[in-house]
C-alpha cells in the first residue's frame, strides 16, 4: 500500500506491518511528505490486527535526517523563523511523539545511513537491529543547527548526559558496533544476513502474546518517569487486565 509517493505500508497476514521510507534519490530524509505518510501509516497498523510494527528506509538509507532541500528553499525564500519553527512542530514534532508513545511495539531496521532526525526516527523505535553497513550521527552541528526531532529527550536517556553531549557538540558519524557499545542499537547483524536475522527476530515479537507484550512495552517504557509505588500499582492494573485474556490461560 503506498502512502502518497514517499513510503509504503505492508501489513502482513502474521502481524508484522512495516512501514518503508521509499524516498531513496533523497536518501529518505524527514521530508513533509515522509513525516505525513509515516503518521498515515501508523494510522491504518492502529486499527489493524498488526502485532509488531518494523520501520525501514529503501535504496541503502534508513534516512538522512533533515531535509536539506527544503531547508535551503525555505533560506532562499527567506521563510520567517516562526514560520519554519510551526512547520517543525506540525511534522516533525507530531510524528516523533506518536512513534515514541504508540501502543503496539515498533523495531528500526537500520541498514545504511540514519543522522540527524534520521536517527532519532530509529531510537524512537522500542528495538533497534542494525547491519554492519549502518552509519548513526547527531550531525544537526554540520548545517549550523541545534538540536530537534527528540534529540535532547531521547538521547540523554540511552547513552547519558555526557555521552549524549558529546556526540552532538562534535556530530561524528559511528558505525554499527560503536552504536551497540553505547545502547543505541540493541543487536548489529552482517549486512549479508541481515534481512534473514532481522525477519526472525520479528517473528519471535509476532509469535507472542499480543495484549501482554503491549502492556509490559508500555509499562517499561514509562518506568523512569514514575515512582515506585506507581509503577508497582500501574503492573498491577495491566497484569488484572490480562489475567482475563486467553493468552496466559493457554500461557
Amino acid at each position: 500500500m503506498a502512502l502518497g509517493d514517499a513510503v509504503r505500508l505492508e501489513l502482513e497476514a502474521d502481524g508484522a506491518a512495516t512501514i518503508t521510507l521509499d524516498q531513496p534519490d533523497r536518501r529518505n530524509a524527514l521530508s513533509e511528505e515522509i513525516s505525513t505518510g509515516i503518521s498515515e501509516a501508523l494510522d491504518e497498523i492502529e486499527g489493524s490486527d498488526a502485532r509488531v510494527v518494523v520501520l525501514q528506509g529503501s535504496g541503502g538509507s534508513f534516512s538522512a535526517g533533515g531535509d536539506i532541500e527544503r531547508m535551503t528553499e525555505a533560506i532562499d525564500d527567506d521563510v520567517p523563523a516562526d514560520d519554519r519553527v510551526r512547520r517543525l512542530e506540525r511534522s516533525t514534532n507530531e510524528l516523533m511523539t506518536r512513534l515514541i508513545d504508540f501502543p503496539i511495539p515498533t523495531i528500526a531496521l537500520v541498514d545504511g545511513a540514519a543522522v540527524g532526525a534520521g536517527a532519532n526516527l530509529a531510537i524512537a523505535c522500542d528495538v533497534q537491529l542494525a547491519s554492519t553497513d549502518a552509519a548513526f550521527g547527531f550531525v544537526f552541528r554540520q548545517v549550523g543547527l541545534s538540536v530537534d526531532a527528540g534529540t535532547s529527550y531521547l538521547l540523554p536517556r540511552i547513552v547519558g548526559e555526557n555521552v549524549a553531549k558529546e556526540l552532538v557538540l562534535t556530530g561524528d558519524i559511528f558505525g554499527a558496533d560503536r552504536a551497540k557499545e553505547l545502547g543505541l542499537v540493541n543487536h548489529v547483524y552482517d549486512a549479508d544476513e541481515f534481512d534473514e536475522r532481522a525477519d526472525e527476530f520479528v517473528e519471535k515479537i509476532v509469535s507472542g502474546p499480543p495484549i501482554a507484550l503491549r502492556h509490559a512495552n508500555r509499562l517499561v517504557g514509562e518506568g523512569l518517569e514514575k515512582s515506585l509505588d506507581q509503577a508497582l500499582t500501574d503492573e498491577a492494573v495491566a497484569q488484572g487486565i490480562v489475567f482475563e485474556t486467553d493468552d496466559h490461560e493457554e500461557g
